[in-house]
């Protein structure tokens, strides 16, 4: 229950984000759905992977890389999903930091609501 319910958090921040930015199109509320599942996925199968093979740059960004895999892991969800799109490589990172940012405060809501 508690994975539905934070699926179903990210797909209200991907929503609110896609209509807040400029470069991020989204289709409805099924694509947001749709476009929270893919981005758990990727970043529970994809993105382990992207930080062990570029873990030499990361040490020696003192861990800014990582806004480029984030930013990556958004444009492969866009080739996979038909009704998402991100414009460009830096609408993507924006959109990833925001996302991460959005994601934090609602699940900070969830934890104080089990309190």
């Amino acid at each position: 229950m508690n994975l539905i319910i934070r699926l179903l958090l990210n797909a209200i921040a991907v929503f609110a984000l896609a209509s807040f930015l400029n470069g991020v199109e989204l289709d409805g509320y099924v694509t947001a759905i749709v476009v929270a599942v893919v981005l758990s996925i990727l970043n529970l199968i994809v993105k382990p992977i992207l930080v062990i093979l570029t873990l030499p740059i990361t040490i020696v960004t003192l861990g800014l890389f990582m806004f480029v895999i984030n930013a990556c892991i958004i444009l492969l969800a866009d080739n996979f999903i038909d009704g998402f799109a991100v414009r460009s490589f830096w609408t993507a990172m924006l959109f990833s930091v925001l996302l991460s940012i959005l994601q934090s405060l609602l699940q900070s809501f969830l934890k104080q609501d089990k309190k």
